[in-house]
């Protein structure tokens, strides 16, 4: 294995836990307002996810920053022609973080209702937000030959890319409910799983048919040849797994489903284009690949010493929160306030 594919692998890692952690965590926002009867409700289903979410948005920061350090090229044209998707969804995890930490400094009612408006709009924009971004990436972009992006923000905005929005938006959410599943209890544990169920159904619509009109949008299984039956199939029976286990009530089951579908589902993008980053509509010859994007030799040497050393440290720390706050978050913990 070369450094380039070593790196690309190290960067989808990063992109993989970013979706599967902050997933259920844009969906526990989208739900907070629908799941919740009370003000208890609310800050139960807050508390599921307090100890983990900015935690779990280093993931993005770690995969850009290895992006820039990496693949300098592919960064660039990246940022550069998704700038206007990428800010929105930058300013709505700042409105999500603000929501979540200044929810509770003041005990009006219109203060906390609109710190719930800012959770909600911060977890259920970039949820479709990234969805799109990646749909456009496996659709394939007007790149030139100077690896510029010389399209416009409509061309992003296309139908299916759209759809690909929904897809990512849908499948977040329902990882957020079976998530807050395994940490409520009583009625608001009832009132989840019972929307878990309900949701399964839409989402596998629309999934099914992001799914279908993939093969003819996407150059996932037609130019750089992904071989149907193989991981396709994989996200497909696990997705499939999840009404499966969430009909005989393991919803611990269910929701490694759902993370597999996920984690499966966004290998799928990785590996079907490799070795291509960014492909271009215009010509072939101006896709954008892990060779002609990447940094020195020397650079990403010395960069797999700095991830080697340090990687090990960070996930054995985030994995040891996880385990401190394992309990189920119940009304008795919530302080009447």
């Amino acid at each position: 294995m070369d450094l380039q594919t070593f790196w690309l692998i190290l960067i989808a890692v990063l992109f993989i836990g970013y979706f599967f952690l902050e997933g259920f965590d844009f969906g526990v926002g989208i739900l907070m307002p629908f799941v919740s009867k009370d003000e208890v409700d609310r800050r139960i289903t807050l508390n599921t996810i307090g100890p983990f979410w900015d935690a779990n948005e280093v993931w993005l920061i770690t995969a850009g920053g290895a992006m820039f350090a990496a693949f300098p090229h592919w960064y660039a044209t990246l940022f550069s022609g998704f700038y206007l998707p990428l800010l929105l969804i930058l300013l709505a995890l700042i409105v999500r973080a603000v929501g979540f930490e200044f929810r509770s400094k003041m005990k009006e009612q219109w203060w906390r209702k609109t710190a719930d408006y800012f959770i909600f709009w911060g977890s259920a924009l970039p949820a479709f937000l990234w969805g799109v971004a990646l749909t456009n990436i496996v659709m394939g972009l007007p790149i030139g030959d100077d690896m510029n992006f010389i399209g416009s923000l409509g061309l992003l905005l296309n139908p299916f890319a759209i759809l690909g929005g929904l897809a990512s938006l849908v499948m977040f959410t329902l990882h957020g409910a079976i998530f807050l599943s395994l940490r409520t209890t009583d009625e608001l544990k009832d009132r989840v799983e019972r929307i878990a169920k309900i949701m399964w159904v839409p989402a596998g619509v629309v999934l099914l048919s992001f799914a279908l009109l993939g093969y003819r949008h996407t150059i996932l299984f037609e130019e750089l040849g992904l071989i149907p039956g193989t991981l396709p199939m994989i996200t497909i029976g696990a997705f499939v797994a999840v009404i499966v286990f969430m009909q005989i009530n393991r919803f611990g089951w269910a929701f490694a489903a759902t993370g597999t579908t996920i984690i499966f589902g966004t290998t799928v993008v990785f590996q079907g284009m490799f070795p291509v980053v960014m492909p271009s509509t215009i010509s072939t010859d101006f896709h954008l690949t892990v060779y002609n994007a990447s940094s020195s030799d020397l650079t990403l040497t010395i960069m797999s010493f700095v991830a080697i050393l340090f990687l090990p440290i960070i996930l054995s720390y985030q994995g040891w929160s996880y385990w401190v706050f394992r309990e189920r978050v119940t009304r008795d913990a919530i302080p009447r306030s």
